[in-house]
């Protein structure tokens, strides 16, 4: 495992005199006081690792994982028609944080718009589905499906909030991947701890005041270029590139030696030496030539749709064997991202999910088969649902009031149903879970307490905690 590097508040040089020694050794004695995580489990470890799945643009729960046959029933109708008309009650309603005033998205849509998709059951747990879904159905038994998501932001900085828990009008903190890497440290010398496949905006980091050594690094499923800066500028034979590094090396030793309380330091001389081992770890892991030509065709590449992101799968699973422990896969993009069905939803979301069913449950079996998904957690979330109401005439607006997630894996209680959504699919009614819940629980399996993940002087809100959901625990 490799050294633990914390945040450092300010680099130690010489003391000042007077007064100020006297300040100074103070808060030395209050910063030595406080202990960094040391990279082990602080609870029972259930997971050692996270494979991230985040449909970018918000994913209609309705035409998911949520069926509401009530939505065909009630169609053309006002909500104001149905017998569900309180789901407008403006007390229930004013959980809301209006990032951009009079947008043309994120309002109140009445108009019940049905459901464009049918569904049946799956599994022994016997879950509703739909049917552009089929093959994730056929792991039904091994998931926890969370129906009863909800969070404040009515637009895609959502996607923030889904990642840090806090909302865009707020300071940007660290994300998920960021707290994982942050407490438990690193499995492998060759690979980074936290990699990103897939386009981000909004906010493209993650380690925010705990420093840039735990942001993601951006992998790109290219054999050829994987990496940006991954190869050397010029041509270098081998032998004259372990020279330049060991020459590097040995400066850095000196410069160590002078400043050994340079934090700072220590963490440009480790990430020099991980750059190096990257320049075989990652070609290796992206080249899948060694895998059979049934695992291919296990996630989908030999079909054209669904070939890039059953590509990037293969490649998450090759990171998690080789030590990766947190592997954040981003789909759909543009800055909105592509799941944004404001008009076109059956055409849009049929297309995606064509994309993304068959790759994901590839990469379920494929973990179970080999043995590793007992101790890997595959979740899949979005950051907010869709409207039951029409926008237009065939697509659904942003809808954070309620929505679906799941997660399978380790420690996790395959084939349940967790919360509840009213019959309209506008509220979480029954064991709502606002986002960091589902972080509390990822953290929980990986032996984490999020309350101890902290940094001394910077405030985190009760609600950056979460709370663990005990009923999807196995």
């Amino acid at each position: 495992m490799t050294p633990h590097l914390p945040p450092t508040p300010f680099l130690r040089r010489d003391i000042l005199g007077g007064l100020g020694s006297i300040a100074v050794a103070s808060m030395l004695r209050a910063e030595d006081a406080w202990q960094p995580p040391d990279g082990l489990p602080m609870i029972p470890q259930r997971a050692k690792r996270v494979i991230w799945l985040f449909m970018r643009g918000g994913v209609s729960h309705m035409e998911s994982f949520d069926p509401k046959p009530m939505l065909t029933k009630y169609a053309g109708k006002s909500i104001g028609e149905t017998p569900y008309k309180d789901v407008q009650d403006p007390e229930k309603l004013k959980k809301v944080r209006v990032v951009v005033v009079n947008d043309a998205n994120g309002k109140q849509r009445n108009v019940i718009y049905p459901l464009q998709t049918g569904y049946k059951r799956y599994g022994q747990c016997g879950i509703e589905i739909s049917d552009w879904f089929p093959n994730i159905g056929s792991c039904a038994d091994e998931i926890a499906f969370i129906r009863s998501m909800w969070t404040t932001d009515d637009n895609h900085g959502a996607q923030v909030q889904f990642h840090s828990g806090r909302h865009m009008l707020e300071p940007r903190v660290p994300t998920l991947g960021a707290w994982v890497t942050y407490g438990l440290g690193s499995m492998t010398d060759n690979l980074p701890s936290f990699i990103n496949m897939g386009p981000r905006f909004f906010d493209v980091r993650d380690g925010h005041y705990l420093g840039p050594a735990y942001d993601a690094v951006n992998l790109k499923v290219d054999p050829k270029n994987p990496l940006t800066y991954a190869a050397p500028e010029f041509q270098i034979g081998k032998p004259q590139q372990v020279a330049q590094f060991d020459l590097i090396h040995r400066l850095n030793m000196l410069s160590a030696e002078q400043y050994p309380g340079d934090k700072t330091l220590a963490a440009r001389m480790k990430s020099y030496q991980l750059a190096f081992n990257m320049q075989t770890a990652v070609p290796e892991t992206m080249n899948l030539d060694a895998e059979s030509a049934e695992t291919k065709k296990l996630y989908g590449m030999d079909d054209k749709v669904a070939e890039p992101f059953a590509r990037q799968l293969i490649v998450a699973r090759r990171l998690a064997e080789r030590g990766v422990r947190f592997i954040q896969l981003q789909h759909g993009d543009g800055a909105a991202g592509a799941w944004d069905s404001h008009s076109g939803l059956k055409k849009n979301h049929s297309s995606l999910a064509q994309q993304v069913d068959k790759p994901i449950s590839g990469l379920l079996k494929d973990l179970k088969q080999r043995g590793m998904l007992e101790d890997t957690l595959v979740v899949f979330a979005t950051e907010f649902g869709r409207t039951p109401g029409s926008q237009g005439s065939d697509g659904r607006d942003h809808h954070p009031y309620g929505f679906s997630v799941w997660m399978a894996g380790g420690g996790i209680k395959g084939g349940t149903i967790h919360g509840r959504t009213d019959e309209l699919g506008f509220h979480a009614v029954e064991h709502p879970h606002y986002v960091t819940d589902v972080h509390a629980t990822i953290l929980h399996l990986l032996g984490l307490d999020p309350h101890r993940l902290e940094v001394p002087g910077r405030k985190r809100l009760e609600r950056d905690f979460g709370r663990v959901i005990p009923q999807i625990l196995a």
